[in-house]
């Protein structure tokens, strides 16, 4: 009896063993299969995104330099609420319309990041990383059209375009471009999103604005100066910096030679653009204007992003220059057709993107552009890719605000815009210790001026709005 169960042992044991030997070798197999994360390209990529991130930032400052201080709370809040809820749109289907397996136009799996696989394929990074990259991407589109609407636009409206920008507009043409669509099975080229993020974003814009109107105290000709230019230096140098990961990162490794290339590339391009900018100022009205300088050297960087991989260095600083006068009469343009975009972020954005885009089929080496002996057909193909953006984001973003309008409301209120956003909408202003100047209540205290008598009910409100200024 004794030795049957000891036979018995000795069968069940080496059952126990030949199980745990498959399992294991079926689990290395299985490990074996899984593409190989590169540790380094991972933390390249991650820093890159958090450059991107970072640009948020940039994108605050500007915009609240260039607006006044009555607004400044408003941009402030319509840029950091853009960044939380761009999240959310990009995660619950954002993500999976843009790089989700599904057919031309947009993909049809990964909504609320289920089923994602643990490395992005065609990649040496987790998926996670790849996320959170592209969603740093998605987040700075959405705030390049807060400038162009700011100082009258009502807060529910930024962030219902917000959800819609991240959760649909910018995911399915960045499908089509970055997701294997109908333009990446062309051939279309747009390394870091010249038309991805930024046409995107300034169709958006352009939409919202036009919609919106212009702002009660606007008069064309003659700009409503921002209240701090200290204020949007900071937000230039920010995105300058943010850049850095924004172009760079977008080789989605740490290969050297090419994240080398590509920072020279971006940094020409934006260093000629501001010198381009601030020159064309100084000729036309003898005045050396550095807010210029500063869309100068971000039309640069806008349209260097397409094709930073793909220029030489030398090109880079053509580039730069000609988008430096794109941004520079893009703006006397804007002015003419009588558009109000404050902080200029359409000549930057948008004519720099199309810019941009437009300079791969030119500028581009090794036979893809035209002067490297690459014909027409790769700048066709371009033109194309702005066509098709433009058709997509434009319309798409007008349906939404003409809804927006009939419904939530798109504009605030003529006494609210007089009065200023900041402290109607959120209760706040920004320089509360300077209260010489009582918005609400316009009275003149403790400055060694004279007080002028109070302005009657009629007049309060043009009065209201020069208090801002």
């Amino acid at each position: 009896m004794k030795r049957d169960l000891r036979q018995w042992r000795r069968l069940a044991n080496v059952v126990v063993m030949f199980a745990l030997l498959l399992v294991f070798t079926r689990t290395a197999a299985a490990q074996g299969e899984q593409p190989e994360v590169n540790a380094l390209d991972t933390v390249w990529v991650l820093v890159g995104a958090f450059l991107v991130f970072f640009m948020q930032a940039g994108f605050g400052f500007l915009e609240a330099g260039f607006v006044r201080s009555k607004n400044v709370v408003n941009i402030m809040a319509e840029n950091f609420m853009d960044t939380t809820i761009a999240t959310l749109g990009f995660i619950f289907f954002g993500f999976g319309l843009m790089f989700g397996t599904g057919n031309a136009f947009f993909g049809k799996e990964w909504f609320f990041l289920r089923g994602i696989p643990e490395v992005f394929p065609g990649t040496t990074l987790p998926t996670y990383a790849f996320f959170f990259f592209q969603f740093a991407f998605c987040a700075a589109g959405g705030a390049i059209a807060s400038g162009m609407m700011a100082e009258r636009t009502n807060f529910k409206a930024d962030m219902l375009y917000s959800i819609v920008t991240s959760s649909l507009i910018y995911p399915v043409f960045g499908h089509w471009v970055w997701g294997g669509g109908w333009l990446a099975q062309l051939g279309y080229v747009d390394f870091a999103g010249s038309s991805v993020v930024h046409i995107v974003g300034a169709c958006i814009g352009l939409a919202g604005t036009l919609m919106l109107g212009k702002r009660r105290d606007k008069v064309f000709g003659p700009s409503i100066r921002g209240h701090s230019i200290p204020l949007a230096a900071l937000g230039t140098f920010i995105l300058w910096f943010g850049w850095f990961g924004f172009n760079p990162a977008s080789v989605l490794s740490a290969e050297p030679f090419k994240i080398s290339h590509v920072v020279i590339t971006t940094d020409f391009a934006a260093t000629t653009g501001a010198i381009s900018a601030i020159f064309l100022s100084y000729y036309f009205t003898r005045k050396w204007d550095v807010s210029m300088a500063f869309n100068g050297a971000l039309g640069g960087l806008v349209a260097i992003t397409g094709g930073a991989l793909f220029v030489t260095p030398m090109s880079a600083l053509v580039i730069g220059a000609i988008a430096g006068g794109i941004a520079y009469f893009g703006v006397q343009l804007m002015e003419k057709l009588r558009i109000d975009d404050p902080v200029g972020a359409f000549p930057v954005h948008g004519m720099n993107g199309m810019f941009g885009i437009l300079a791969v089929g030119i500028w581009g080496t090794d036979g893809l552009g035209l002067l490297s002996g690459g014909g027409f057909t790769q700048l066709g193909i371009q033109a194309l890719g702005i066509v098709a953006c433009i058709a997509w984001a434009f319309p798409m973003a007008m349906g939404l605000f003409y809804l927006t309008k009939r419904t939530i409301g798109l504009r605030v209120s003529p006494e609210v815009e007089a009065t200023g956003l900041d402290f109607p909408q959120h209760g706040l202003e920004s320089y509360p210790e300077f209260d010489g100047i009582e918005l609400r209540g316009i009275q003149v205290r403790d400055w060694g001026v004279d007080v002028p008598a109070p302005a009657p009910a009629a007049d309060r409100g043009q009065l209201l709005a020069g208090a801002g200024d």
